[in-house]
């Protein structure tokens, strides 16, 4: 059989990580992580991190296998992903790549253009700004100085709009003149499944998680970290609220609704980015069969 990557994709909360370790057990597989943030070992509760009954159910890499110390961005993923799939193929035939960060899945199906190195003191500049004066600063001084990259940006990332701004002020130029949009081709298939839930349960499952993470020890959790809160993993959704909340700028009820608001305002995002790619064959998560039988016939 030719050597496949079966990716298991979609917004955060829609059940991924089961349907991937049901693939994984059928094809007596290993699953490659796709989350920018679960690789990080400090952080579990606020990732979603797969429990340690999940981890122990196939072999997974790109979890827990880097320290917050490091930074770790699409480049080096696209590397990392690449020799974790050598070493399964020289096992096995398939690979499962699981997780909701679509620009990590694109570098490794595409590979991805090499960025120019920031200075950190640009990098400390442009944050210590964004924590003064808030995203719309950043939005602002996108939308004058790099129009071309503003009128298709997240423009409610602050992660992103940060890397543009740090590039502009670094190169002088637009973070879009480093794309080259130049399709690498991959010597093994890649099969992209999307999921899906109705809007309703969906929202559901992100609340409920929510809960269940605050439950868990979150804000113990960021406050463990609190020394690294201007590494890229922290300026994301649950981090930064429990952050304001320490500061002293939120009451915890507050943080905790904002982070659910956030949440689902992340995974309407997510849904945008996948669909984008009509490469995927999408699904009802609940679909576990339906999803099994249509890949035994693509396979």
């Amino acid at each position: 059989m030719q050597k496949t990557v079966i990716v298991i994709a979609g917004p955060t909360a829609s059940g991924k990580t089961a349907t991937a370790i049901r693939i994984a057990q059928l094809f007596q597989t290993s699953v490659i992580s796709a989350d920018s943030r679960q690789c990080y070992k400090e952080i579990s509760i606020g990732t979603a991190k797969p429990s340690p009954e999940e981890l122990a159910a196939v072999p997974h890499y790109f979890i827990n296998s880097h320290s917050i110390r490091e930074e770790v961005n699409a480049g080096m993923y696209e590397k990392l992903a690449l020799q974790y799939c050598e070493e399964i193929f020289a096992q096995r035939d398939v690979a499962v790549m699981c997780g909701g960060t679509g620009l990590y899945i694109k570098a490794f199906a595409e590979g991805i253009d090499d960025m120019p190195e920031i200075p950190a003191a640009i990098r400390q500049s442009i944050t210590d700004q964004y924590q003064e004066k808030g995203i719309a600063w950043l939005q602002a001084q996108l939308q004058q100085r790099d129009p071309q990259f503003f009128a298709t940006a997240e423009i409610h990332n602050p992660a992103r709009l940060m890397r543009a701004l740090e590039v502009l002020e670094a190169t002088g130029q637009s973070i879009t003149a480093f794309r080259t949009a130049t399709k690498r081709q991959r010597d093994f298939r890649i099969i992209k499944i999307g999921l899906h839930l109705p809007k309703e349960i969906l929202h559901d499952n992100i609340n409920r998680r929510v809960d269940m993470m605050v439950q868990a020890g979150l804000v113990a959790e960021v406050q463990s970290v609190l020394p690294y809160r201007n590494h890229n993993a922290l300026r994301t959704v649950g981090y930064t609220e429990i952050f304001s909340y320490l500061d002293g700028d939120l009451p915890l009820e507050q943080a905790i609704e904002d982070i659910k608001v956030h949440t689902r305002q992340y995974a309407k995002r997510q849904l945008t980015w996948f669909r984008k790619d009509k490469e995927y064959q999408w699904f009802d998560a609940r679909e576990g069969e339906e999803i099994v039988q249509w890949l035994q016939r693509r396979l």
